[in-house]
C-alpha cells in the first residue's frame, strides 16, 4: 500500500494543488482581490503564484526522494509518476503566472 502512494504521490500532488489554485481563483476574483495591493503585487497573484509555489515545492521533494539508481520496474514507475506530478504542475498551472485571470466586472 505504501508503494501505491509513492507512486501516486506526483499525480495528487497535482490534482490537489489544482484545485485549491482553481478555489483560490474562484474566491480571489469574487472578493476583489485583485484590487487589494500588497508589496509584492496585487492579492490575487500572490495568492495564485503563492498557491504555485507551495504545490511546485512539494512536487519537486517527491521527484527529488525517488529511487536512484532505479534498479526494477517499480522504482522506474516511481520516478516516472514523480516526474508525471511535476510536468503537470508546471504546465498546468504555469497560466497562473502568465495570464491576468479576473474578468472584467459586468455593469
Amino acid at each position: 500500500m505504501r508503494w501505491l502512494l509513492r507512486l501516486a504521490a506526483g499525480p495528487l500532488i497535482w490534482a490537489a494543488g489544482f484545485s485549491a489554485i482553481y478555489a483560490l481563483h474562484g474566491i480571489g476574483c469574487a472578493e476583489g482581490w485583485a484590487l487589494v495591493a500588497t508589496p509584492f503585487g496585487p492579492l490575487h497573484r500572490v495568492a495564485l503564484l503563492g498557491g504555485w509555489i507551495a504545490t511546485l515545492a512539494a512536487v519537486t521533494l517527491v521527484v527529488a526522494r525517488r529511487p536512484r539508481p532505479a534498479l526494477d520496474r517499480g522504482d522506474r514507475l516511481l520516478g516516472l509518476g514523480a516526474w508525471i506530478g511535476l510536468v503537470s504542475v508546471v504546465v498546468t498551472l504555469a497560466p497562473v503566472v502568465m495570464v491576468e485571470s479576473c474578468p472584467a466586472p459586468y455593469p
